[in-house]
């Protein structure tokens, strides 16, 4: 019957809701059918596929040995820059010029050399060159052939010997002024660039930590220093026997400076290589190995008690236990699908687990509830028809959006591989989930059902006894196999109340959460969630820094903290590259240069040769006259020589040019070196366009750094613009749209929570914080739709008694759910890793505030606020009043009938 008022339109519209819906649920009740009448077959094809693919998973694991293109943005300017800069000038034989803290690209050992607090570590110059020469003389086998550093070095192009730091040239003079009883204050050490004894000039910035100047020195005299960092650079010539050999080599330096470590008590030696960040990354999953499985036996061991009651019959502890490890089945069909297409593990797939379970014990719970609220007297098969039907249409929603979400986030719009990956098979978990839950699951929730309409235990699988039998029984034996006839009154129809959750929501929860005395505190408490929630939003910071990525207690962080404290004074090296032809000897483009180079400390021939120019009284103010003497007089000095490598000429008949350059710039820094690295490159890049100088600026750091914030909230973002449209469009699917727009309200109040509190709690924007805030969108509406849905369709005469209503039908799965959730995470606490601990912490806070919300912010929110419920009261009424006119007419007709009652 059309109400009065409506618009037409708008009764087609919700009359195709309403044929959409029944028509989703009645394609859940027949696919219940189909699981009832076929268990096992359901149940054999999973547990077939399991097996296939987890036995594949075993023989192609394979781990993901590129950091780079894991973590750094695939596509980013800064790449282009390295291609176009490599060109020019090979990056492999200018890595020791362009020093980056833990991004120099090939092989290269390196080594911190600290002495204790309050001495000088250029007193101890024989030491230091002691264990240098053990470096040198250090030797690996290789078929039968004995490598040593000087086989495998970087070689000058001057001289062909190996590229070795300037600080080892600084320790002989020093060593050789010891040995001839000179005081070192005659070897004069500057500070950051010092002269050597061949007359060049050095920039040792990044090689000498812990400087203190002499006072009141103009010239940067070094009075004393705490740390020496030397590297030794491997040359790279793109085979695989030089690479392995290489990779030898680094072994055997990491386990000399262990050694030297021991024999060498007064000095602290802390060692790096080229693959000590991918081996700490890939550490992590082997700490976490045993720390997964007591997270798994914490899940089990609450799903089970969860799920279990006093009432014999109806308690389903081994369905809550097979949830769990129908979860866990599906992981690992998933887990070997990713190898079996040539994936390769990495470490940030360890949320996997942790994500796939949240969503699918949240279904396995779900459609336990929904069994338990179907009528006892029906056939087992109907009643699992029906279970079907009242949930899995909502588990199916949440199920596709999850799938939609990640697969965004798998989306080439997502400049992060390893955030790609990790997408990639959260969408093969997520269909792998729902395909489980209702068939394996769905199998074991069958065999329940019939041994619960055939009266066996629960636990024991056997025959429940009489009434008549327990009573002559003692009292532990009547406990253990009571089936609830006791405990239930005439007016229950229902035994699950006795649930001891359900109970609790019932009898004691709903009544206080609705008390008119407590809404006020909800409100209150709700608006200091948002302040610090908003607090922290305004706060957040980029997390570009691998080495929250890495094992907490590695030598990588060890020797990244101990590198942070002593050398970052200094910027790493940016090489500047002027890549077009460019005239030098015009007064203009010097003041040019000298403009860009201002606030910069650079390593610079062209600096250097007007210095030369100006101290030989040389007048070079055309091309021929500038580039003659640089070429003929400039180049050749020994101590400008080096400057050879950082010049490209070309000849066109008699006549030569510059056609490109290169020099280096070092920026004055603090401890937050590598947000100031990337302001730098903001502040140079817009310069490379709008000045007459055509150049770029590259540091192998800035492939890591390059727009890192961008790339990485750019998932996020999407995956929060899908799920909004998703929720829009699908107005039509619920009966109430307003179920949609509190969904929304909901799920927007939760993901700014978790992002800004995680802010607060120090946790910074990086791939894995990324992947949660995806995870969080999704894991709040898994948890906030079936209450919102059941909400506004309920029909009871107050928004109060609504409320309770659908805590009281869903409120048990969703505290099962988060419980478990919570409690399996406690032990990636005890995982010593940043990766693990802000996994974490971003999933606790989810966990939390979907839990706030759902049971606290929601149930008050909701009595405040629309859908109202006075029209349902007044259809009630209008039928109670039927009813009525029809009794008394029926009396009216019949006294008789009055007299006899």
């Amino acid at each position: 019957m059309r109400r009065p008022g409506a618009p037409a339109s708008w009764i087609w519209w919700r009359m195709l809701r309403q044929v959409l819906r029944r028509g989703l649920q009645s394609f859940c009740h027949r696919l219940g059918l189909c699981v009832s009448r076929h268990p096992v077959f359901f149940l054999t094809v999973p547990a077939v596929l399991t097996i296939t693919f987890g036995l594949s998973a075993l023989n192609r694991f394979q781990p993901e040995g590129d950091l780079e293109r894991l973590v750094a943005p695939s596509h980013s300017l800064a790449k282009i820059e390295r291609s176009l800069a490599s060109s020019l000038f090979p990056l492999d034989q200018s890595k020791s010029q362009l020093y980056s803290d833990l991004h120099t690209p090939g092989r290269y050992g390196r080594v911190i050399l600290l002495s204790p607090p309050g001495d000088n570590i250029l007193l101890q110059a024989e030491g230091i060159l002691q264990t240098h020469r053990a470096v040198l003389e250090m030797k690996v086998n290789h078929k039968g052939y004995n490598y040593t550093f000087s086989h495998l070095c970087v070689l000058r192009n001057q001289d062909k010997k190996c590229v070795l730091d300037d600080i080892i040239s600084v320790l002989e003079d020093l060593r050789q002024a010891a040995v001839s009883n000179k005081t070192t204050a005659r070897v004069q050490v500057r500070y950051p660039n010092t002269k050597l004894k061949d007359g060049r000039n050095s920039f040792i910035g990044h090689q000498l930590g812990g400087v203190v100047e002499v006072p009141n020195s103009k010239d940067q005299r070094v009075k004393s220093a705490r740390a020496i960092q030397i590297t030794y650079y491997l040359q790279t010539y793109g085979s695989a026997t030089q690479d392995l050999i290489g990779e030898k080599w680094e072994n055997e330096f990491c386990k000399l400076m262990r050694k030297l470590q021991e024999e060498h008590q007064d000095l602290q030696l802390y060692s790096l290589a080229s693959f000590s960040l991918w081996r700490d990354f890939h550490k992590i999953s082997i700490l976490a190995r045993s720390k997964v499985l007591v997270s798994l036996v914490l899940i089990l061991t609450t799903a089970t008690l969860s799920s279990s009651m006093k009432d014999c019959l109806r308690s389903k502890p081994f369905l809550g236990l097979l949830g769990v490890l129908t979860v866990c089945i599906s992981i690992i069909t998933a887990a070997g699908i990713f190898f079996i297409t040539d994936g390769k593990y990495n470490s940030t797939l360890l949320g996997i687990p942790f994500f796939a379970m949240g969503h699918g014990t949240k279904g396995v719970f779900e459609l336990l509830s929904g069994w338990r609220r179907t009528k006892e007297n029906l056939p087992f098969k109907d009643r699992i028809a029906d279970a079907y039907s009242d949930v899995m249409v909502t588990y199916t929603m949440t199920s596709s959006l999850y799938f939609i979400t990640f697969g965004m986030g798998a989306s080439p719009f997502t400049n992060i591989e390893a955030v790609k990956v990790f997408c990639q098979n959260m969408c093969v978990s997520i269909l792998l989930n729902y395909f489980y839950i209702f068939s394996f699951f769905g199998s074991c929730l069958v065999f329940a059902g019939q041994l619960e309409q055939n009266r066996y235990h629960s636990i024991f699988c056997c025959k429940i006894p009489s009434a008549e039998y327990l009573d002559r029984k003692p009292v532990w034996f009547q406990t253990v196999m009571s089936d609830g006839h006791q405990q239930t009154s005439h007016h229950e129809t229902n035994p699950y109340q006795h649930h001891f959750i359900q109970h609790f929501l019932r009898e004691h929860y709903n009544e206080w959460i609705t008390n008119i005395y407590v809404k006020p505190f909800v409100v209150i408490l709700y608006l200091i969630y948002a302040s610090f929630s908003f607090m922290g939003c305004l706060q957040i910071s980029d997390g570009a820094n691998i080495i929250n990525l890495l094992a907490s207690d590695s030598p990588s962080v060890s020797y990244a903290t101990v590198q942070q404290k002593y050398f970052s004074n200094y910027s790493p090296v940016i090489g500047f590259y002027v890549y077009e032809p460019l005239e030098y000897w015009n007064s203009s483009v010097q003041e040019d240069l000298r403009r860009l180079c201002s606030g910069f400390t650079a390593v610079s021939w062209v600096e250097q040769y007007y210095q030369y120019l100006k101290v030989s009284n040389i007048s070079a103010s055309n091309k021929s006259d500038f580039i003659s003497v640089l070429q003929s007089s400039f180049l050749k000095k020994p101590e400008f020589q080096h400057f050879r490598n950082d010049i490209i000429f070309s000849k066109a008949g008699d006549e030569n040019n510059i056609i490109a350059s290169r020099l280096y710039l070092v920026a004055r820094t603090s401890r937050d070196k590598q947000k100031e690295v990337i302001e730098v490159l903001e502040k140079l890049r817009p310069l490379s366009l709008s000045k007459s100088i055509r150049f770029i600026v590259f540091n192998p750091s800035f492939v890591f750094m390059d727009h890192y914030s961008l790339s990485v909230t750019v998932p996020v973002l999407i995956a929060g613009f899908g799920v909004l449209l998703v929720l829009i469009l699908t107005f039509f699917l619920v009966i109430h749209p307003l179920g949609n727009f509190w969904l929304i309200l909901s799920v927007t109040s939760i993901e700014l929570g978790v992002l800004g509190l995680m802010t607060l709690w120090n946790v910074d924007m990086d791939c894995i914080s990324i992947l949660c805030l995806i995870y969080t969108l999704n894991f709040a509406i898994d948890h906030c739709a079936p209450l919102l849905y059941t909400f506004v369709l309920a029909t009871e005469h107050t928004r109060t008694q609504c409320i309770k209503s659908s805590l009281q039908e869903h409120g048990t799965a969703i505290l099962q759910n988060v419980t478990s959730f919570l409690i399996g995470l406690v032990p990636l606490l005890f995982v010593p890793s940043n990766l693990t601990f802000t996994l974490f912490k971003c999933l606790l806070l989810t966990g939390g505030c979907t839990l706030l919300h759902c049971f606290v912010i929601l149930p008050v929110f909701l009595t405040f606020f629309p859908p109202s419920k006075k029209h349902h009261k007044k259809k009630k009424r209008a039928k109670r009043k039927e009813r009525e006119e029809i009794e008394c007419i029926e009396i009216q007709e019949n006294p008789d009938h009055v007299t006899t009652v």
